[in-house]
């Protein structure tokens, strides 16, 4: 008998084909496996039907650890073997029309940790060694097949040794598309600016220097670090300083969870995923004060604790007595992460990096537990490009996000790929890369946009080049209200279809409305392909625009302004006089505009949020995005409802936020633990009781919550338990970010359902 079988799924760069090579001899089957140009697998198996039936079984059941199966078709055909033998052949850029999936990188693994860290071994400690099961994948594809040539490891064919592990079956380096060593492998080097050093003698030299307080560069899978150690409060202001980043939290990197857990709390959900050979940075509440905690994460009750996922990382822990180091992206605010040597150069005096190219750049993915359920905060290494599986099959669609936190989307079949994070926008710099790493991502899925999606807001970047695209390919633009594709990509990830409905509630900082204004805590009757907005908080005037963002307290004077004494508002704003860049002059000024209507209206809960953090003088300048709302939540956690605040409606589905504000002003004598943390009781149940009422007159099931305000424990906690107590599904996002780094999905499934 004769098999032909194609396999669809994570299955090359994982180690299948020599699997399947074992699996055949030992089934005494003749035949062969070989890459195809989709990233799929073709398999010929010739034998007894008995033998190949066993094969196919044990192929699903044993499949490699970092495989994913997701269809195997088999067709059968009654005749003598005619191969001699079963053999890996050269790989082929045939494709069979259906999308496979490209492999994501993954750290290293214990047993090539072992051979680091063992003097015997002819790896000990080389900085690049990996195997079948681990190392980088999607950071250094080219092209499909994945095959060496293919890769950025083009230029360092394998030596004797290396070549003859590659070509043993019973290695587990067989076929392994990143093998090296110190011979024929990538080189690490280490320069100050004047000197060079190699090998070794540059991790030793890179190594001393992190524990004399100096900050290097330091070269990941996906892009630069720039590290200090965690013990100089020095080293850490001077990275602050010289990124721009007065208050963003840092991540810190650890040499292994005993020490991880002298600086935080990890239970063992938490430590499953930080162990996980994604080894993303998992944002963890802090256990101790001590080493610097309060410099690296400023007036947060958590901070970002990853472990090493590089064999360079875990040689920089090797003979010190360094157990963390602090490691965020090298980039300026707003710029895509550093990736090239050239660069990096111009960017650090101090750099350890090697000579092998990323040629997709990818930041470390980020995850926080919300509520007791993992939540990506950032989905990046690790994680791209896992499609997000569709519960339809749609047509080509390209979304390309909203402009912050961007992230695009390429929805083909059924299913979604989404890029790495890409960032903000409004920098032509991060702009292009998003492009390039669409464009990318499109070429390795081989597919061609037959719509291309994008914000409803006329003056984002990525909407001008989205009519760009739109234009040039002569496909239809479809742009997607924000806060719709929120609800949308809560809605496909939680397998509901075309006709499902589901009341939406959708908590973050900014989005365009459909009626010109700036939408951001909305209730939304939703279907994948239309929405109406049943209630919202109540529209607040941003004096300022822009500034009101960044200085909250002119939000606070602004709701305040109506319902109280103008002298007495002035005075308590003059108190505050040093928060504002420009004094009591531009105090005068805001109460003036204030007066005559002047600013841009907004629902936004993200706002509210940050005008009660301002209020509470807990934070009243925003130095990165959602820091006056995380701040807020810190203080929180130690509080209680002390307000106990019925909801207040205005017109029976507004949110009455100004008398949220005004009873915050009435009890600023109590703590302000108490206070913050009724504020967010008010906000959760406000919104949950009004799409409940909505959800009941409309017959509606299902509620969600998706925004960037669903990284809200608190907030998280409230709205499920109100809406469970009611007896309502409640769905949220479980694949992709809840924030910004989830719309482009919502986008691409909005495109489809509209387009149908």
């Amino acid at each position: 008998m004769k098999a032909t079988v194609h396999v669809k799924g994570i299955v090359q760069g994982v180690g299948f084909r020599p699997f399947i090579y074992n699996l055949a001899m030992e089934n005494d089957l003749t035949g062969y496996v070989v890459n195809m140009g989709d990233a799929g697998v073709e398999i010929v198996a010739e034998g007894s039907q008995k033998n190949i039936i066993c094969f196919l079984k044990k192929i699903r059941e044993n499949k490699p650890a970092l495989a994913l199966i997701e269809k195997m078709d088999v067709q059968w055909v009654s005749k003598k073997p005619v191969h001699k033998s079963f053999v890996i052949k050269k790989s082929i850029t045939e494709k069979t029309g259906e999308k496979s999936i490209i492999p994501p990188d993954v750290s290293i693994c214990d047993k090539c940790i072992q051979e680091l860290e063992d003097k015997s071994n002819r790896r000990h400690n080389y900085f690049f060694t990996t195997c079948t099961n681990c190392g980088p994948r999607y950071t250094i594809i080219t092209n499909l097949p994945y095959d060496r040539p293919t890769t950025t490891m083009k230029p360092f064919p394998p030596c004797r040794e290396c070549e003859h592990e590659y070509t043993n079956p019973k290695d587990r380096r067989y076929h392994a598309q990143t093998i090296a060593c110190h011979k024929c492998g990538p080189q690490v080097y280490f320069t100050d600016g004047q000197r060079t050093y190699k090998s070794l003698q540059a991790i030793t030299t890179a190594r001393k220097l992190l524990s004399q307080g100096h900050i290097l560069a330091i070269k990941g899978n996906g892009g630069f670090h720039l590290a200090c150690s965690i013990r100089d409060a020095s080293a850490i202001q001077e990275i602050r300083k010289y990124l721009g980043r007065k208050q963003k939290p840092f991540a810190v990197m650890v040499q292994d969870i005993p020490t991880a857990e002298q600086l935080v709390h990890i239970n063992k959900h938490e430590k499953k995923i930080l162990t996980s050979p994604v080894r993303p940075i998992v944002v963890l509440e802090k256990k101790t004060t001590d080493y610097n905690t309060s410099l690296i994460a400023p007036d947060l009750h958590t901070m970002g604790i990853m472990l090493p996922y590089t064999g360079l990382h875990y040689l920089l822990f090797h003979q010190t007595d360094e157990k963390a180091y602090v490691m965020t992206s090298a980039n300026f605010p707003g710029g895509p992460i550093i990736c090239t040597n050239e660069k990096i150069k111009e960017f650090s005096e101090y750099a350890l990096y090697y000579n092998r190219e990323i040629f997709q750049r990818c930041d470390d993915s980020l995850i926080r537990f919300v509520d007791d359920h993992p939540v990506l905060l950032r989905r990046s290494r690790g994680y791209v490009p896992l499609p997000v599986f569709m519960p339809f099959h749609a047509k080509n669609i390209v979304a390309l996000g909203p402009e912050l936190d961007g992230v695009t989307c390429i929805l083909t079949g059924d299913k979604a790929f989404l890029s790495q994070y890409i960032g903000n926008t409004t920098e032509m710099e991060t702009l292009q890369f998003l492009e390039e790493a669409t464009r990318h991502l499109l070429h390795l899925t081989n597919t061609t946009p037959e719509a291309v999606a994008c914000d409803l807001h006329p003056r984002f970047n990525t909407t001008r080049l989205a009519k760009d695209w739109s234009e040039n390919l002569n496909i239809p633009l479809v742009q997607v209200q924000h806060h719709h594709a929120h609800v949308a990509s809560v809605m496909v990830e939680n397998n509901l279809g075309m006709y499902d409905k589901i009341m939406g509630i959708d908590a973050d900082g900014a989005g365009y409305g459909d009626d010109g204004t700036i939408w951001g805590g909305e209730i939304l009757s939703c279907t994948l392909g239309g929405y109406s907005r049943v209630g919202h908080l109540e529209e607040q005037l941003l004096v300022g625009g822009d500034l009101a963002t960044r200085y909250p307290l002119r939000i606070v004077a602004s709701i305040l302004f109506d319902s109280m004494e103008r002298g007495k508002l002035a005075r308590w704003l003059y108190g505050h006089a040093q928060d504002f860049p420009h004094g009591r002059k531009e105090i005068d000024l805001i109460l003036s505009q204030r007066e005559k209507g002047y600013g841009n209206k907004t629902s936004s809960c993200g706002r509210i949020l940050d005008a009660v953090a301002a209020l509470l003088n807990i934070c009243t300048q925003r130095t990165y995005e959602g820091e006056p709302a995380m701040k807020l939540e810190a203080v929180a956690l130690g509080g209680k409802d002390t307000l106990d605040l019925e909801p207040r409606m205005i017109h029976d589905s507004i949110v009455d936020t100004t008398y949220l504000l005004e009873e915050i002003w009435n009890s600023m004598t109590d703590d302000r633990e108490n206070l913050a943390f009724s504020a967010q009781s008010y906000l959760a149940r406000s919104l949950a009781s009004i799409a409940i009422k909505n959800a009941k007159k409309r017959d509606i099931e299902i509620i969600g919550f998706s925004g960037g305000c669903a990284y809200n424990d608190h907030l998280s906690r409230v709205i499920r338990k109100e809406i469970t107590d009611a007896g309502f599904r409640f769905i949220r996002n479980r694949q992709v970010p809840p924030g910004d780094g989830g719309v482009a999905l919502g986008q691409a499934a909005v495109t489809y359902a509209q387009m149908i």
